[in-house]
């Protein structure tokens, strides 16, 4: 089972950091996802107004935040556990999301390949963590790249 927390306004890149930190932390979450607009591909140095767009920090992990955080999706390792982790996540979006927000349970993340994983990844083993992760908007010239032999 799968946890959606859909806050009533999109996050800012401090806020995301602190949110998945928090949730990252907790048991039995398997893995956390985000989804809301694309941040714009500019240098946000070069224009403060995409000053949301930098590198934030993640369990010591460095991840370029290329989203403005419009909803997070929270993978569940143990069905049984749902209910727990959903008490959890619900406090911790009460002490960060002031504003509001609406939580969900239910199946969000893909679980099964799908045939724009095929495309992306080829008829072979995909990891479970990318099952269901491709950007099928994307353009292929922006996604793949053909080596020719001579």
């Amino acid at each position: 089972m799968d946890i959606q927390v859909f806050p009533h306004r999109i996050l800012g890149s401090d806020r995301t950091e602190m949110l998945l930190n928090r949730i990252e932390s907790l048991n039995n979450v398997k893995r956390t996802v985000i989804q809301g607009p694309r941040l714009p591909p500019e240098d946000p140095s070069e224009n403060p107004k995409y000053a949301e767009k930098r590198v934030i920090t993640v369990k010591d992990k460095e991840i370029e935040l290329k989203v403005k955080t419009g909803r997070v999706f929270v993978d569940i390792s143990n069905d049984s556990d749902v209910i727990d982790v959903k008490d959890e996540i619900e406090e911790i979006c009460e002490e960060l999301l002031p504003f509001g927000f609406d939580i969900n349970i239910g199946k969000f993340i893909r679980t099964q390949r799908t045939v724009t994983d095929n495309l992306k990844y080829g008829n072979g083993s995909v990891p479970d963590e990318l099952i269901g992760m491709t950007d099928q908007s994307a353009r292929l010239k922006d996604r793949v790249t053909i080596l020719k032999k001579d």
